[in-house]
Parts: C-alpha cells; sequence; structure tokens
C-alpha cells in the first residue's frame, strides 16, 4: 500500500533521480537484480513506501516484500529463504555467532526509532497510565482497569497484541523483564485487526506500533486515529517533568522521554555490491531518511533543512 500523503514527496524524487543510465536490467548490482525482505509487520505501512521509492528510483530493482512477525522473519533470514529484514532489534551474539560460522558477515543498519503505542477506545474514561501500572498489568499481577488507572472499572482488562511473535510483543517481554504473558493476554494476527478490535471492545486495550498511527497526513493513519486513543505514559524516572505524561508522538520518542521506544534496524545478509546494499544505502540516505520523518517515526539522521537568511 502506497502511502497517500508521500506521493508528492515521492514523484519529486523520481523526477529529480538520474538512475538507471545505460544499465543492464539483469546484472546484479546495488540498483539491479533481485532481493526478498523479510519486514515485521508494524514496519509494513513504512516499507510499502521505501520499497515502492526505491523500485521506481531504479527500475531494474526488484524487491519482493514479505509482512511476518519478527520472530519468523530472523528465522527466515538464519535460513537463508531472505536476504534482508526490517525488525525491532539488532541481532543478538548467537544469531551473529550463527552467520559466522557459515561465514557470512550481516550488517545491521539502524534506520529509525519506533515507539510502542499503547491504545483504547476513544471514550475511554482515562488516557493516561502510570508506567509501573502497565508493569504489573503485563506481569499477572494486576488484570482490572481498577486496578492500573484511578477511576477504572472493575472490569478485566482485555490486551490484545498483533502477533505473539510480533516485535511489540518481545519489545513488551523485554521491557519488563516478563517471561510469558498472562491469560488476558492474547492475539488478534495483525495491527488492522487490533485497531478494531480495540474500537468494537472498548474494556480493551491493543498493543501497536507507533509508526502505524503517526502520519497524521495519510488517510488510512487518520482513519485509524479515529478508531482508538493512544495513551500517554507517567514515568517518574523522566529527568524534566516527571509528572507529565509522555504520548507516543515523534517529539517524545526523539527526545527519549517516551518510555516505550525502541530502535528499527534493517539487517542485510547478502553479498556487497548487491540490491540489498542498495536499498540499505537508500534507507539510510536522504531519501529514505526523509520518508521516515515524514511518516511521523524519529528518522536516525534528522533531515537537516539549510535556511538562506537574506538581511
Amino acid at each position: 500500500m502506497v502511502r497517500i500523503s508521500l506521493m508528492i514527496l515521492i514523484g519529486c524524487m523520481l523526477t529529480l533521480s538520474s538512475c538507471n543510465i545505460a544499465q543492464d536490467k539483469n546484472a546484479e548490482s546495488i540498483t539491479s537484480g533481485t532481493l526478498k525482505l523479510g519486514v515485521d509487520e508494524s514496519y509494513s505501512l513504512l516499507m510499502d513506501t521505501e520499497v515502492f521509492t526505491y523500485t521506481h528510483l531504479n527500475k531494474y530493482a526488484s524487491i519482493t516484500s514479505s509482512t511476518s512477525p519478527e520472530a519468523e522473519v530472523i528465522e527466515q533470514l538464519l535460513a537463508d529463504s531472505i536476504q534482508a529484514a526490517v525488525i525491532g532489534r539488532a541481532l543478538t551474539n548467537e544469531e551473529l555467532a550463527f552467520f559466522k560460522s557459515k561465514q557470512r558477515i550481516p550488517e545491521s543498519l539502524l534506520i529509525a526509532k519506533d515507539g510502542i503505542a499503547l491504545i483504547v477506545h476513544p471514550e475511554h474514561a482515562d488516557s493516561v497510565i502510570q508506567l509501573d501500572k502497565i508493569r504489573g498489568l503485563f506481569s499477572g499481577s494486576d488484570s482490572l482497569w481498577s486496578q492500573i488507572q484511578d477511576g477504572g472499572k472493575p472490569n478485566k482488562v482485555k490486551v490484545v497484541f498483533d502477533n505473539q511473535g510480533s516485535c511489540n510483543a518481545r519489545s513488551i517481554r523485554e521491557k519488563f523483564s516478563i517471561a510469558t504473558f498472562p491469560s488476558w493476554c492474547f492475539s488478534e494476527q495483525t495491527t488492522e485487526n487490533v485497531i478494531n478490535f480495540v474500537h468494537n471492545n472498548p474494556g480493551s486495550l491493543g498493543v501497536i506500533s507507533l509508526s502505524w498511527i503517526s502520519d497524521a497526513e495519510d488517510s488510512t493513519c487518520a482513519r485509524y486515529r479515529k478508531l482508538i486513543r493512544p495513551l500517554g505514559i507517567i514515568d517518574p524516572s523522566n529527568a524534566i517533568k516527571p509528572d507529565m505524561p509522555r504520548r507516543p508522538f515523534q517529539a517524545y520518542v526523539f527526545d527519549g522521554s517516551y518510555p516505550l521506544s525502541r530502535d528499527v534496524y534493517y539487517i542485510r545478509t547478502g553479498l556487497r555490491g548487491t540490491l540489498g546494499t542498495g536499498f540499505a544505502n537508500h534507507l539510510v540516505g536522504e531519501k529514505g531518511q526523509l520518508i521516515i520523518h515524514k511518516m511521523g517515526m524519529v528518522a536516525a539522521k534528522t533531515p537537516n533543512r539549510t535556511i538562506k537568511i537574506v538581511e
């Protein structure tokens, strides 16, 4: 799905591009050939736009993007069924050792910073939650709204993830040192299903990536934003205004004050000088980073603007 709000920007990129001059369409290079890319579903909207842009800038580049939970994407990467991945973490030492045993040297590139958004029904009474209450909910000690929010109803919270193997579920487990989730946590397989479930079930709490609701100018994100309400999180460890709730907004992810932030990585395992390298260069380059910024996420390299002041 191509991001509507970026079509003008992408059109300018395509017009200004000077790629593909006297190029062999069958050659394997950084601008031609084939690439199999695995993407955690949290970043499918972003990668749809990035792949669309790169393949239109480079007409001999063919990128096949498949969406799976993060755990499955990593399995595909280790099995060599894909040559690149976009997930919410870098490779572990064990995974790096595996590639080393195969005489492969993977490359991990930080491309963005993301946040986990906790979403509720738009008519939910309170839009703020304490960080320690979130810990209690996911660790299994608290299960009622009245236990995790002041003035909450004595109803059990239904916590819904996109997938138990997604980067969202893994990030929550790591953040709060949880081995397994309590019985009131379950998955709806996709982010869109999570958003719809929360909208149709006022007593539920959804766990999704900020990237699905961060682009205020995009019609798809705007539609999702009308269906739900993101919770603000109060984290007493914040050095500045510790009592102020931080919502999953670009500014709070950028300054590090949003407590459920994480990094997004592009991991390449193919040979250097092939399409995987070219797409990596695009993602960390000016065009790729500008797309990330315009979509409301935090680019790893903040795009610069040069302003000429005339006296």
